[in-house]
């Protein structure tokens, strides 16, 4: 088991946790199982020490009351932690709870394609089979250049923009599969994430396993490393800025629950009882905030919600919002 990643982002931290209301379920997310096995070992994380909030207790309570009345009216578990990205000031619920990460991956191989392929080298026409496309599941782009293909610049942003799924294994065969994804994550300081399989396997999370999982801390604190400029040059944070910014998939999760003029930059997911949204959020003249928002429905049969996820992003982002 890999020990979870501290929440740490610029400075000396400010962090306001709020302990999560499930209103049922496991520490693992739940999604619909397959037959065979994976993983059988409980997950497991380690809090991070939390300095003093700087937010007021009034607040405090506030959004623990409406995360809490959302789990339940939805019959859910939420999972947000939110960092401003200059002072450190972090609202946490379920932060250290696992989730299926599902699509929002794909912001992180796209980030990683940037950071360790030339820029000479993503102009490389890649080919792939209409079997691939149907053995991959949702695939606008690639499915419709079969005959002609695309470069593997393209295909990073398809996965971005439009969440296309054989666009991921492409780019995951170009930086190493899974395995090289999930290494390039611990190097970059997120040791919680696991990321084993490629599309569409990646959502199918296993009672009690933590294959393919990450917790909202663990994603917030990635997200703020890779788009901090340090992470990938200028150009390349740039560009992986403007392919979220683009994201069609996304307009009804945080970018709904934003308040009004505050630009956001993410990348959604969703499987089954599974809906996540990652995003960098900025108010007029103000600091960018760092925005995880994990849910997942506890019955696993059950369909996902966009409005658990608006909504949740809507209670968290008020107590910045002062």
């Amino acid at each position: 088991m890999r020990r979870a990643l501290p929440l740490v982002v610029g400075g000396t931290v400010a962090v306001l946790v709020l302990a999560g209301c499930s209103g049922g379920g496991s520490g693992a997310p739940t999604a619909s199982a397959t037959s065979s096995a994976r993983s059988t070992s409980t997950p497991t994380s380690t809090p991070a020490t939390t300095p003093p909030p700087r937010t007021d207790a009034a607040t405090t309570a506030a959004v623990r009351r409406a995360l809490a009345g959302l789990e339940r009216e939805y019959d859910a578990t939420v999972g947000v932690v939110a960092t401003d990205t200059v002072t450190g000031e972090t609202v946490a619920y379920n932060g250290d709870r696992r989730f299926g990460y599902a699509s929002t991956i794909k912001a992180f191989a796209a980030a990683q394609f940037l950071r360790s392929v030339p820029a000479d080298a993503r102009n490389e026409v890649v080919h792939w089979t209409a079997a691939d496309v149907a053995a991959a599941g949702y695939s606008p782009v690639t499915e419709q250049h079969v005959a002609d293909g695309l470069s593997y610049g393209q295909l990073a942003e398809a996965a971005v923009r439009m969440s296309d799924n054989t666009a991921l294994n492409l780019v995951l065969t170009r930086i190493g599969g899974p395995s090289g994804l999930d290494a390039a994550l611990t190097e970059l300081g997120d040791t919680t994430t696991e990321v084993v399989h490629g599309e569409p396997d990646l959502n199918t999370i296993e009672p009690g396993s933590t294959e393919d999982t990450t917790t909202p801390a663990a994603f917030t604190a990635a997200l703020a490393t890779v788009l901090d400029g340090s992470t990938l040059d200028r150009a390349d944070t740039a560009l992986l800025v403007g392919w979220m910014g683009g994201n069609a998939t996304g307009d009804a999760l945080i970018r709904a629950g934003a308040p009004d003029g505050w630009v956001v930059v993410d990348k959604s997911g969703g499987a089954g009882p599974i809906r996540n949204d990652v995003a960098r959020v900025t108010p007029p003249g103000g600091d960018p905030i760092v925005l995880s928002v994990l849910t997942t429905r506890n019955d696993p049969d059950a369909a996902y919600d966009d409005a658990l996820v608006a909504r949740s992003a809507s209670a968290v982002l008020d107590a910045f919002d002062r």
